[in-house]
């Protein structure tokens, strides 16, 4: 109880935090709720091309007339989605991975992180580039034949957040291999051992209550990560495709516009500082919630 207070007084004392969480609390409430209560021509084609930013647009307009600050949070909605189903993708493997390996120990152990080492070696958005060409074109057969041809264009985003899920595990599993190899050998688990607790009840009883903290500070700080990935392929245009937009999709059609001669410097300016804030807000939130789990860190 007294190590609950200590850590919640720590987080009320540390300002970026209470600031992060603000922010990203608005940016979530404004991306989720945001477009609803914006007017529906926003989102349509029209021949307002190239609006500067405005008292009826915030941000201006970008090449198809469409209202930039409307793309912004719907660009805010997608790359929050990615980012977050992606890290949890990320989350489930790496614990379950690491507790395996460390728990188990000996030869086990050994073959699992010599694997985890091969794909460390592996260029991670080579990788994810080839899966993304490979597999899209069958998740949309896929989805065709099975009748959902709503869902079509949502099958980047399901592609992206598993793909990129299952390429952010690696340092998570370490980390929680390392927390388990200290664990394991401590007084209480080797009690539950000698009363013939079975393996998972030990896990769920004894381990996994002391790996909580380490593992949501680390998903924290994988979610910003995750977004990253997402707006560079998204940039590069094997990412989310219009009309869907992201962060990453809103700086590509930026960049294909901007030039020496004619500046649109908001189609570029408004989608990167969105981008920014959330980021360094969620970097931000993971370090408070980091200092706040580390018992050595006195104020």
């Amino acid at each position: 109880m007294n190590g609950s207070r200590s850590f919640w007084k720590k987080l009320r004392q540390n300002s970026a935090v209470i600031v992060s969480t603000v922010l990203l609390l608005a940016v979530t409430i404004s991306a989720v709720l945001g477009p609803m209560f914006l007017p529906a021509e926003f989102a349509e084609v029209t021949r307002n091309s190239f609006l500067s930013p405005s008292g009826q647009h915030l941000f201006g307009t970008d090449l198809n007339g469409r209202d930039l600050f409307y793309r912004v949070l719907l660009g805010a909605r997608i790359s929050l989605m990615v980012g977050i189903a992606g890290a949890l993708v990320s989350f489930t493997v790496g614990v379950v991975y690491g507790i395996i390996a460390g728990y188990i120990g000996g030869w086990v152990d050994s073959i699992m992180m010599r694997f985890v080492d091969v794909l460390y070696a592996i260029p991670r958005l080579i990788f994810i580039l080839v899966l993304i060409s490979a597999i899209d074109p069958l998740l949309r057969g896929l989805m065709e034949h099975r009748g959902f041809q709503n869902l079509i264009g949502y099958s980047k985003v399901v592609i992206l957040v598993f793909c990129l899920g299952l390429t952010e595990w690696l340092t998570m599993a370490r980390i929680v291999r390392g927390q388990v190899l200290s664990l394991k050998s401590q007084q209480y688990v080797l009690a539950a051992r000698s009363i013939g607790q079975s393996h998972f009840r030990i896990i769920l009883l004894h381990l996994l209550p002391n790996l909580i903290g380490v593992t949501i500070v680390y998903l924290t700080l994988t979610v910003p990560s995750v977004i990253l990935d997402e707006s560079f392929l998204s940039f590069l245009g094997v990412g989310i495709q219009a009309p869907l937009a992201s962060w990453g999709l809103l700086l590509s059609d930026a960049a294909q516009v901007i030039n020496p001669i004619k500046s649109y410097w908001w189609l570029l300016v408004f989608p990167a500082l969105a981008m920014s804030v959330t980021l360094l807000a969620l970097n931000f939130l993971g370090d408070g919630l980091r200092d706040a789990l580390d018992p050595r860190q006195k104020k």
